[in-house]
């Protein structure tokens, strides 16, 4: 089965700034993995260009399903990704997306000027969607939700560059190759809402099967495997 176009260009992008490689890597979790997934090497106006319309097309693929008035971009990482995704947005479809905003929030509160956390669009009585580069152990995610719950809007999806598919690291006592789901999948049942993605490691795989090294697919199909997630 052919990648969508939007995916197999985003692929393409990605290997061209080196954001995503093949090798040897240690992750945080401790596992080795034979890939790695940098989002913020998309710092260039072309390869920026390329992940804003990605992430735009990924969103309008799930429209009108997804509804939402605000996207959210939790900072820092999400700043960026928030107003130049919206400028994307809008050039896909005027008419449907002109009349959502954006919105992100500070660090530490502001205590002149207009004051207060959040700059942009205020989330009161808003659907929202929160854009992020990846999901690890969620937790930034889930201070972005209290946010946007303080702040009187209601969540209603995220969207993030990459998803690993790959289950969350064994706790104490527990068994590292026993069946558990990912952060996404924990996060899409916690608060019932969908977790999409740009691409995630299936599309990675299905890449290599037509334009990659039997190497690097025998290694990725092999980790896949031995880390996917049950969700």
């Amino acid at each position: 089965m052919a990648l969508a176009d939007h995916k197999a260009t985003f692929i393409q992008s990605a290997l061209s700034a080196n954001a995503l490689s093949f090798g040897t890597f240690t992750l945080k979790s401790g596992r080795t993995s034979p890939y790695f997934f940098n989002a913020g090497l998309f710092h260039r106006a072309s390869l920026f260009r390329s992940i804003s319309l990605a992430y735009a097309n990924t969103l309008a693929s799930h429209t009108p399903a997804l509804d939402f008035d605000v996207l959210f971009g939790p900072a820092y990482k999400g700043i960026p990704l928030a107003a130049s995704v919206l400028d994307k947005l809008a050039g896909l479809d005027e008419k449907r997306y002109g009349d959502v905003s954006y919105s992100f929030n500070r660090k530490e509160a502001k205590d002149h000027g207009e004051g207060g956390t959040i700059v942009g669009a205020g989330l009161k009585g808003k659907r929202v969607v929160i854009i992020d580069d990846v999901i690890t152990a969620g937790t930034a995610i889930r201070e972005a939700i209290e946010i946007i719950k303080a702040q009187g809007g209601t969540l209603v999806g995220i969207i993030v560059a990459f998803d690993r598919q790959e289950k969350t690291p064994a706790k104490e006592g527990e068994d590292e190759v026993a069946p558990r789901g990912s952060a996404i999948g924990e996060l899409s049942r916690a608060y019932e809402i969908p977790v999409l993605s740009i691409l995630n490691l299936d599309d990675v795989v299905q890449y290599l099967k037509t334009l990659g090294t039997p190497e690097d697919l025998k290694r990725l199909e092999e980790y896949r495997e031995r880390y996917r997630a049950t969700d």
